[in-house]
Formats: C-alpha cells, sequence, structure tokens
C-alpha cells in the first residue's frame, strides 16, 4: 500500500487526506501548529492517523508522496528533508485532479481572483450548473472530488498552490495580472513568482481556454516565451486589435465564441479594477455555454466579496470601508484610484518585500491621513512621513479604530486596504477584516 503523508491539517490537508483514505492510501497527517477540532473530527471519524504541534520524521520521512499545504514554504526543515529524500512533494490540487474528469475553470492573478472566482460560481449556479467553488475559498476541491462530486470546480489558485502542480489540467485558464506579491516566498525574485503564475497554463490543449488581461505587461512580455496551445481569449478596458473582451461607449461587450454586450453601468461591481474581473468572468461563463440572459442577469446582481471594498457603515458622516483583502500595493492601487471623498488610508502589516512607490502619487491625491497598523512600522515610516500628510502609529485594531474616529471629519472616508499580509497581528485577513468591521460598528 502505497503511503501518502499530508502536512498541514486545515482545510486543504483534511481535504486531501479524506480523499487518499478513500482512494486506499495509507495516510498519517501532521501539523507543526494545533489542529482545528473541526478538522480533528473529521480525521478521526475516518480513522485517519494525526499529529499536532511537530513532525515525526520517522512517519512523515517515509512517505511515496507528500502532499503540502500551500502556506508551507519550501525552506521548512521537513520539505527540505524530503527533497534531498526524493519525495515528489505535491499540492492538493494537483492530489484531487487525478481522481476527476470534471471541468475546470481555474483563476490565478495577483488580484481580483476571489471576486472572479465568486462572481464566476454566481453565474454557474444562477444557470443551474452543477458547479463546486474550490482553491482558495469554498470546500477543499479534495474532500469535494472525495464525498460531494460535482461536473464543474471553480477554483481559485494561488502561486503557491501552483508551485506544487504538475499533471492537473485547467480546462478554463483564467490570469487576471501578475505584479509584485509574496516575494518573500520567491527568494525577493519577481521573476520566480512570474513562473509560478504562468503554470497555470501548463498540460492545456486545444480544446481548452485561457483568458488574459491582454494589457498587462508582464503577461504580454511572457507569452512570447510561451507556446500556448489553448484558445486564446485576451480582454482590455478598451477596445483594441486583438482583444475580444471590452468596454466601448459604455457598453460591456464580448466578441466570442457568441457575441455578448449589456450597459457597463448595470454591473454590480464599480471601479476599474472590477471591469476586469466582470469581463474575465463573463467571457468564462460565455465559454462555458450559459445563456447571454442568465450572464447578463448575474453580472447585474452579484453581491460582491466580503473583505473586498466591503462597506461596512457610516459613523457620524464617515464612511468605513474594509479592504483587508487588500493584501499588496497593486489591491491597494486599485482601492485608493476608487475613491471619491478624502481618504484616511490604514496600511501595514506582515511585509512582502513592498515597494510602496507604485501608490504614493494616489496617497498625495485622495489621503487626508495615514493610519499604520502593525508590528513594526518602520519601513513605513520610511516610505510615507515625508509627504505632508498626518500620520498614526498603532499596534493593534482598536488602536487604529480610535486614531481614524479621531481624524476623520463628515464626508471622508476610511480605508482599511493594508497592503501587507496579516500574521503580524492578525490570524489571518479575514480576521482583521472582522475586527475592523465589529470595532467601527461599536463606534
Amino acid at each position: 500500500m502505497k503511503r501518502i503523508v499530508v502536512l498541514g491539517a486545515a482545510e486543504s490537508g483534511t481535504g486531501a487526506a479524506i480523499l487518499a483514505k478513500k482512494e486506499g492510501y495509507d495516510v498519517f497527517v501532521s501539523d507543526m501548529s494545533a489542529i482545528h477540532d473541526r478538522y480533528k473530527k473529521m480525521l478521526d471519524d475516518r480513522q485517519i492517523e494525526w499529529e499536532e504541534g511537530h513532525h515525526t520524521e520517522e512517519k512523515v520521512l517515509i512517505a511515496d508522496e507528500i502532499i503540502k499545504s500551500p502556506g508551507i514554504p519550501d525552506t521548512a526543515p521537513i520539505i527540505r528533508k524530503a527533497i534531498e529524500k526524493g519525495i515528489h512533494i505535491i499540492s492538493e490540487i494537483e492530489f484531487a485532479g487525478r481522481y476527476t474528469d470534471s471541468k475546470m475553470i481555474c483563476i490565478t492573478g495577483s488580484n481580483g481572483k476571489t471576486t472572479t472566482t465568486s462572481l464566476i460560481y454566481h453565474i454557474f449556479k444562477n444557470a443551474g450548473y452543477d458547479a463546486g467553488l474550490a482553491g482558495n475559498i469554498g470546500n477543499s476541491l479534495a474532500l469535494q472530488v472525495a464525498e460531494d462530486p460535482h461536473q464543474y470546480y471553480i477554483i481559485e489558485l494561488s502561486s503557491f498552490q501552483l508551485d506544487n502542480m504538475y499533471d492537473f489540467r485547467a480546462n478554463i485558464a483564467i490570469l487576471l495580472n501578475i505584479t509584485p506579491d509574496h516575494l518573500d516566498r520567491y527568494d525577493n525574485c519577481m521573476q520566480n513568482y512570474v513562473d509560478a503564475k504562468m503554470r497555470i497554463v501548463q498540460n492545456q490543449t486545444p480544446q481548452d481556454s485561457f483568458i488574459y488581461w491582454n494589457d498587462d505587461p508582464i503577461i504580454k512580455k511572457e507569452l512570447e516565451k510561451y507556446d500556448i496551445k489553448s484558445i486564446k481569449y485576451p480582454f482590455s478596458e478598451l477596445k483594441q486589435k486583438g482583444v475580444i473582451g471590452y468596454i466601448e461607449e459604455g457598453q460591456y461587450k464580448i466578441e466570442k465564441p457568441t457575441p455578448f454586450n449589456m450597459e457597463q453601468e448595470e454591473l454590480s461591481l464599480t471601479g476599474r479594477h472590477n471591469i476586469y474581473n466582470s469581463l474575465a468572468a463573463g467571457i468564462a461563463t460565455n465559454i462555458a455555454g450559459i445563456k447571454k440572459e442568465i450572464i447578463r442577469k448575474s453580472l447585474s446582481d452579484f453581491p460582491g466579496v466580503e473583505h473586498r471594498l466591503e462597506k461596512v457603515c457610516m459613523v457620524g458622516g464617515v464612511q468605513y470601508i474594509n479592504d483587508s483583502k487588500a493584501t499588496n500595493v497593486d489591491a491597494c492601487w486599485y482601492a485608493l484610484e476608487s475613491m471619491k471623498t478624502p481618504t484616511i488610508l490604514i496600511v501595514g502589516g506582515k511585509d512582502k518585500g513592498n515597494d510602496y512607490e507604485p501608490i504614493k502619487q494616489l496617497v498625495k491625491e485622495k489621503c487626508v491621513g495615514i493610519v499604520y497598523l502593525g508590528a513594526d512600522n518602520t519601513k513605513l515610516h520610511d516610505n510615507f512621513d515625508g509627504m505632508g500628510i498626518p500620520v498614526r502609529d498603532t499596534h493593534s485594531m482598536k488602536e487604529c479604530v480610535e486614531a481614524c474616529y479621531e481624524m476623520a471629519r463628515p464626508g471622508d472616508t476610511v480605508l482599511l486596504s493594508p497592503c501587507c499580509a496579516s500574521f503580524d497581528l492578525f490570524k489571518n485577513m479575514e480576521d482583521r477584516g472582522e475586527q475592523f468591521k465589529s470595532l467601527v460598528r461599536s463606534l
């Protein structure tokens, strides 16, 4: 019996273990952190052996194959030892893909992944398609393949997941953009990160589709290196030669595979970045054969995504917006670009090798105050203190919201768009967003 060891026992790892057990493997799960009670029960209910708080090398390093949680870096000691022993390491998505023939609609990019994935899923469900939501959102793909199979899977893929995918094939691949992110995981080398993102097109055939933002300079340059066999569906904000999705004279238009158009003002998502997300989603669902009227209705009634430019409430004439998902500089740029009122920007967290230059002009134009929120705000002080904008230094969400309340004037917007990961002060970006919303609502 082949032995599968799963490293990491959260959503992804637990799902992978359950699928491996179902497929007849000898399965062992190991997590350096504490395992959530919910996942312990799921593993216990299926008689899967697990450990927490450490890795027992004698049990891990006898694996025929290791399924690694995307959060574990290749520099982790146990991973280094596994590589030295020649043990094949894969992602949960790669493993799950071996046991299903369902259609895979896969979305990646530095920004917009969750919104686009959720929007595509919304359209599929409205059309009555049997679809599952997986990857970074929804239940793990492996768990669904094991116990709740679907005809289609809409999958949000991070660069970390793509790193350990080799034979997996996306029937529809979507690449929204590539901007600097997670460089701390890629030896501070942008090309390493770019190479991870481009893995979305590996293994595609002439029967598959590749949807991408035509105006992204990095994608344009990378496409010259690749022999892409799938059908290309480039989109752009404006009509230009070669693109099949764009905005023209206030009309949202898709030319292929089936011509489609609607009024831009009918789109539920606003802001320039959401034009791209809506175009990518419209093209993908058009390729899947969903009727125009369903795509049109779904694009106009999509409620949006939590923690992404989410309006929390008005307090004393001040609008508070939760954009905790903005974990890189480019995401913050799009958020600031969409602001129409004087803005107090909350920025900070675990820096991922950020270059703040791209947002400085927008900060100058839009911001009347900056509140730093992090365990160490030194880099933020170095970048923003000299801009002549009032700043406040805070090290907890309570301090941060109090500072914003004191600084903001009626008519202002307080925008939590941190540019950084959340792990210095919070469990994750959801925890950061929830704390922000809770404290703002209690003002």
